[in-house]
């Protein structure tokens, strides 16, 4: 999970606020900082409130805050004003207050697409500062902003570069990184490298969805390369609306393999390589243990550095979980 937080810290400065019905102009440095620090003194019942009879915050729209909820059973509040200028109503960006489940209060000012790149620079540095404190902070932001202003979910710096470009090893072997978790049978995880024959795992059967257990008889171990790695992010939003709030039950996915390991989607058996964004994967509920579908949101793929890869033989079943994905023996 810390993997998931630092990759979705890379995110890129090409944001673009859909719903932009007012002029916009650069936020300077020097207001960045200052805006920081506005609060908001009834998030309840304070839908406008000025600041130095220069600045104002206008709640987005009239929305109700988001109530969102983690796999840590944590709940967060979310809400979001605009940050405008008193005169002319120029559009300077979004403040984000972000308060925790004990009342703790993050504020973020994510400039608009006309802010130079020190400006975004520095607020990529403030995210990165509150992701290291709220677990996941950037990926419950990008969820909330890809819902309510029509933005597209932040993309990592990586994404989209030519990564063969990158000396990854692709080959033949068909394994997952050691530090993937395997679903035991007592319900436990385990790291993939530290399995060992006659250990029991759990194996979903993809057509009824039903679990078992099965014995593993053998952990292959392929030798230390830079191979390359697939990364996919997988997201569940379970939400509600209520009279007051939006409720929101946000469970998240990171899974890692060569890009030849085979999976089951919705859309039937691929290479995870081959699997793209929208796609449906199998995935447990860690709350109720019942086995759900989650969409990717994120697919990378890069030199995953020098490592020696795994896999595992068992003597039964067709699947096993690796961080909570339900993937394909091979």
């Amino acid at each position: 999970m810390r993997k998931l937080v630092l990759l979705c810290l890379l995110v890129s400065s090409a944001l673009s606020i859909a719903a932009q019905d007012k002029a916009a102009r650069p936020v300077t440095m020097e207001e960045y900082e200052k805006a920081k620090k506005f609060t908001v003194k009834d998030l309840d019942n304070d839908t406008y409130a000025k600041f130095e009879n220069t600045y104002v915050l206008d709640r987005y729209e009239l929305r109700k805050p988001y109530y969102i909820t983690g796999d840590d059973g944590l709940k967060k509040r979310v809400d979001i004003y605009k940050l405008l200028l008193k005169e002319g109503m120029q559009d300077l960006g979004t403040i984000i207050f972000y308060t925790n489940e004990k009342g703790k209060l993050y504020t973020a000012l994510i400039p608009n697409f006309t802010a130079d790149a020190k400006v975004w620079n520095k607020y990529f540095e403030d995210i990165h500062a509150i992701d290291k404190e709220e677990k996941n902070y950037v990926l419950k932001l990008s969820y909330i902003l890809s819902k309510e202003c029509s933005f597209q979910l932040y993309k990592a710096q990586h994404q989209g570069k030519d990564l063969k470009d990158e000396s990854g090893t692709y080959g033949s072997d068909i394994c997952f990184p050691g530090t993937q978790q395997v679903a035991m049978a007592d319900g436990s995880q385990k790291l993939l490298r530290d399995v060992r024959p006659g250990d029991r795992i759990v194996t979903v059967d993809p057509a009824t969805n039903g679990a078992t257990t099965v014995t593993v008889k053998e952990l292959t171990t392929h030798e230390a390369k830079n191979y390359a790695i697939t990364q996919l992010l997988l997201l569940s939003a379970n939400e509600k609306e209520t009279a007051s709030a939006k409720e929101v039950q946000l469970s998240v996915r990171l899974l890692e393999a060569t890009p030849n390991h085979p999976m089951t989607t919705a859309a039937g058996r691929k290479k995870i390589g081959d699997v793209g964004v929208d796609e449906e994967v199998l995935c447990r509920d860690e709350q109720t243990g019942e086995y759900r579908k989650f969409t990717v949101v994120r697919k990378t793929e890069k030199a995953g550095g020098t490592q020696a890869v795994y896999n595992i033989v068992a003597d039964g079943g067709s699947t096993f979980l690796m961080n909570g994905v339900m993937v394909l023996q091979k």
